[in-house]
């Protein structure tokens, strides 16, 4: 389990990470998403250790992350542009991780190259962004690290491999416990593999739930009331994140059960309801615009 407690991360006068307290439990996918310059590839280096926090605490299996190698040898992070070496090949850079990662895999290494068809020999820097992202990917599988941190690691890669590392996580989490922790502004590719989500916005945590329960907790409802006297009565005592109005078909997104929603609309007199789900990205979106950060906002302005 990934501990954080009260963790600042500052950059002179920038305030990265500000106060945040997060779990990550083992053997599920934490996808980790955000607002542009929210601080999510920061917290990510810093629960690798490579960054050191102002202030609070990061633990994994509660022993704590910086400076301490044996528990980094547990953690590989996998940055948005990965590091190989200059004029390296995949052979060097599975050479180099053998010394940093007791367990490396290197049978399984060489297995996946060929099954990724990449060429061992040839040097990093002539494969394609794709390529490189397809790497990094299979040195962090082939660490045997138990947590993989993925910062935009999807993005680049086409769509047969996104579903192939997809598959190959599943494997690892099945077989070894893996707990892999992924940040994307791809919300729809994270609400297929994601068990839980984190939120963050201006460093700060606005949330942290399990996927299913969150969207639960939240109801999408498009309708036209018989009489729009209705609409006070009918929204009276609701948390409305969003409402939109066009002609007389209102769009609401509620924070409440479906059950106490279709109870209380149940008794108008109704021209059409309807119920929807959230995807994720709607979920997204209505958390952050009720703290401000609303898209009408770029676009009217």
């Amino acid at each position: 389990m990934i501990d954080i407690r009260n963790l600042t991360k500052r950059f002179g006068p920038i305030t990265a990470v500000n106060d945040v307290s997060l779990l990550i439990e083992d053997e599920q996918v934490f996808g980790l998403v955000g607002t542009n310059g929210a601080g999510k590839s920061t917290l990510m280096r810093l629960i690798s250790g490579i960054l050191r926090q102002d202030a609070g605490s990061i633990e994994v299996s509660g022993q704590p992350v910086y400076d301490n190698p044996e528990v980094r040898q547990n953690i590989f992070f996998i940055p948005d542009d990965p590091y190989f070496f200059r004029n390296g090949s995949a052979e060097d850079m599975r050479d180099f991780y053998r010394t940093v990662y007791p367990d490396f895999d290197s049978a399984r290494f060489d297995r996946l190259l060929r099954d990724f068809s990449l060429d061992p020999k040839r040097r990093v820097q002539n494969y394609s962004r794709g390529m490189k992202k397809q790497l990094a990917v299979l040195c962090g599988l082939c660490s045997n690290a138990a947590y993989l941190l993925c910062d935009e690691t999807f993005d680049g890669l086409d769509p047969v491999m996104r579903q192939a590392v997809k598959s190959i996580f599943a494997n690892d989490m099945d077989e070894r416990g893996l707990t892999p922790v992924i940040t994307s502004h791809n919300l729809r590719e994270l609400e297929d593999i994601c068990d839980h989500v984190g939120l963050l916005h201006a460093g700060g945590l606005l949330l942290s739930r399990d996927l299913a329960s969150m969207k639960l907790g939240l109801q999408k409802v498009q309708c036209v009331f018989s009489d729009e006297a209705d609409a006070e009565n009918a929204l009276s005592g609701l948390e409305l994140l969003s409402h939109d109005i066009r002609g007389r078909l209102h769009t609401l997104t509620i924070r409440a059960a479906r059950e106490e929603i279709l109870s209380r609309f149940e008794k108008l007199d109704m021209i059409f309801f309807e119920l929807l789900p959230l995807t994720l990205e709607e979920i997204f979106i209505s958390e952050t615009e009720v703290i401000g950060y609303d898209i009408k906002n770029f676009i009217l302005n």
